[in-house]
């Protein structure tokens, strides 16, 4: 499914973005951080989402990325926001697996999609359960992305450890740099976009970054 990223700092921009994105685009689902830098509270957060979600034509995937915001969700905030009507998942990216998603993850809500967005921790949750990620290494590898996620689901555990590795690798060096420079260097070096520019005060990753994912990215070609 289509997820389209609609944030702001605070819930009456977020809603607005929420209203023009629904009249733009049908059957997608939204992608909306935690109110950053207010650090709000878990209740106020919780309260933030509620209000999205009553008026919201998309429905909601919350991105927990507290290394960003500012602002740390427990276990249970999680869960109370994975009970709002409207609400449909989580980008969980908190860093790595930590307690909360282990805790989340063995006793998963019904109807609550986990998706990891810590590259290099795909394979470990998917193998606690996770439903899978939302990665921007993946731009270098869908196929064996989506290769690794299906071998998971089906129980071919030696297939998926082994590949795992070699994609953890690929995401560890796409990281080498600020996101997403270097992917955007290995897609353009790839001649998949036009141009490996981005925005300041962002700048292009360095050529040996970009050739160091490159190796790996052409190798699980093979």
């Amino acid at each position: 499914q289509l997820t389209v990223g609609a944030s702001g700092g605070d819930t009456r921009t977020v809603g607005e973005a929420l209203a023009a994105l629904g009249a733009r685009v049908s059957g997608a689902a939204a992608l909306v951080t935690t109110p950053s830098f207010v650090r709000a509270g878990e209740a106020g957060t919780v309260a933030h989402f509620r209000a999205l979600a009553a008026s919201s034509p998309l429905p909601l995937v919350v991105y927990h990325i507290p290394y960003r915001t500012g602002q740390q969700l427990s276990t249970a905030a999680l869960r109370e926001l994975a009970a709002i009507e409207g609400v449909v998942g989580v980008k969980y990216a908190t860093g790595g697996l930590d307690q909360t998603a282990a805790e989340l993850l063995a006793d998963a809500p019904e109807g609550f999609a986990f998706l990891t967005g810590e590259d290099a921790f795909l394979s470990p949750m998917l193998a606690l359960g996770a439903a899978g990620g939302i990665l921007a290494s993946a731009h270098l590898a869908t196929a064996r992305f989506v290769e690794l996620t299906e071998a998971w689901q089906v129980g071919d555990v030696a297939r998926a450890r082994a590949l795992g590795h070699r994609l953890t690798g690929l995401a560890l060096s796409a990281f080498t740099a600020p996101n997403p420079t270097v992917t955007k260097g290995v897609l353009h070096a790839q001649g998949r976009i036009p141009t490996p520019d981005v925005r300041l005060p962002l700048l292009p990753a360095g050529r040996a970054e970009v050739e160091a994912a490159l190796a790996l990215a052409s190798g699980l070609d093979h």
